[in-house]
């Protein structure tokens, strides 16, 4: 595998835009397949056409819960997560409940993750996946480092820091502290406002483990591949 080949992999490419149409959805999912990217994130309507359009591929089919607020119901996050597992998603990026968070509520905050994490372990989906979506941007240093810790006792696969929706997505700084907390086997996803090799790099050299993004086919020119 070659090095661009490598740093290709490990992107979830996001169809998450308001007006994203299918021809969009569709045309994504064809990029995905031959670059060979991590996965396709996109709104749980979607899920079953780009599980239908991904088969075989060995590309994941993701979407969201309580997307983009966080602010749902915990039994509306885990219907969603469930409908999104039983319609061919293996990847479900959930937000956490930020004004709960902020609000003092830890134990709620706890709960609100694990029963999420709970539907993917009694999906019937082989290696399911849950990252939890921080929203950093709204977080003080100190909501962060609590946010991530309690994310990881949780249960998750994955810290996330942003939906890309907020004020400002991913930065280095707040990458390599979620590297700092989670623990082997927690992967961290950075994402929101990635549109470069550049700034690709510099998330997976501060600890990234998947990189979020629908500039995809941007980075991908960077690498020399042709798309």
């Amino acid at each position: 595998m070659t090095d661009a080949q490598a740093l290709i992999g490990t992107i979830d490419h996001a169809v998450l835009a308001p007006d994203a149409t299918r021809c969009d959805i569709l045309s994504a999912c064809s990029l995905a397949r031959e670059l060979h990217v991590a996965g396709v994130c996109v709104h749980p309507r979607w899920v079953p056409t780009v599980a239908a359009a991904l088969d075989g591929s060995g590309v994941a089919t993701g979407s969201v819960a309580g997307f983009p607020l966080g602010a749902t119901t915990t039994e509306a996050k885990c219907l969603e997560a469930m409908q999104a597992f039983e319609s061919g998603a293996a990847e479900v990026d959930m937000v956490m409940a930020v004004t709960t968070l902020k609000s003092g509520d830890y134990d709620e905050v706890l709960l609100d993750i694990a029963a999420v994490v709970q539907v993917a372990r009694d999906s019937d989906v082989d290696g399911a996946l849950v990252k939890v979506i921080l929203e950093m941007c709204y977080l003080t240093p100190d909501e962060k480092r609590l946010a991530a810790e309690i994310a990881v006792q949780a249960g998750v696969d994955f810290v996330k820091t942003s939906t890309g929706l907020g004020p400002h997505g991913a930065t280095v700084e707040d990458v390599a502290l979620l590297r700092e907390i989670a623990p082997d086997g927690v992967g961290v996803k950075a994402a929101g406002g990635i549109r470069s090799l550049e700034q690709m790099r510099a998330m997976l050299d501060a600890g990234a483990s998947r990189i979020g993004t629908s500039s995809t086919a941007t980075i991908a020119a960077e690498l020399g591949i042709d798309v």
